[in-house]
């Protein structure tokens, strides 16, 4: 990981420097198979922005997309997500636990500058973006936990979740929801951990 003290690059220029220190947090097979390495900063901040919505572009996101398509199982004319669908996600939740929150909020805080000024080219010249993010992770820790299989329809092409609440969850939410109970209590382990250090962080201020 650079050191503290060395000057930040800038933004358009910040790839490999993020690159390099997400090596040393995750491993560097960890950040190829999972990690888009392009134009990362400002792919992060738009996705944080977007996952409290009701959708995100998957184009702009900085993780690679899990492998294969939706697993459903069909039973008595209904269709659920299958169970065998959760380990698709299985490398995203390593991946997640793998890292040090401690020393993933400091080299965000050490970044900070560069977040900051892509969440005010994305269209917030007042916003402060770590309010932003604390916003994201209040949103996906409040996803809803669905009890036994989670039901789909097929009105068009895509899946919908059968349950209205679910349907009409953010797009961070219905992400969890659609990685399975376990996965999606592992996830939120993590993310309190990152909620609690980040509530005594104040980067940029």
């Amino acid at each position: 990981m650079p050191p503290a003290t060395a000057p930040l690059p800038p933004l358009a220029a910040s790839d490999p420097t993020l690159v390099e220190a997400l090596n040393g947090l995750l491993g560097a097979d960890t950040v190829l198979a999972l990690i888009v390495p392009a134009d990362l900063i400002r792919n992060i901040v738009a996705t944080v922005d977007n996952l409290p919505r009701d959708h995100f572009s998957r184009r702009l996101s900085p993780i690679r997309s899990a492998s294969g398509t939706l697993k459903v199982a069909s039973a008595n004319a209904s269709l659920a997500i299958a169970p065998a669908n959760s380990a698709r996600y299985s490398a995203y939740v390593a991946a997640l636990e793998k890292a040090d929150p401690a020393a993933v909020v400091a080299l965000y805080t050490r970044l900070y500058p560069l977040f900051q000024q892509a969440y005010v080219e994305l269209g917030y010249p007042n916003g402060y973006f770590n309010d932003r993010l604390v916003e994201a992770i209040d949103n996906l820790l409040a996803a809803p936990e669905p009890k036994g299989p989670i039901k789909l329809v097929s009105p068009h092409v895509l899946f919908e979740y059968a349950d209205a609440e679910l349907e009409e969850a953010s797009s961070g939410q219905k992400t969890l929801i659609r990685m399975g109970a376990e996965n999606e209590a592992r996830v939120k382990a993590k993310l309190r951990a990152y909620r609690a250090l980040l509530a005594t962080a104040t980067p940029g201020r």
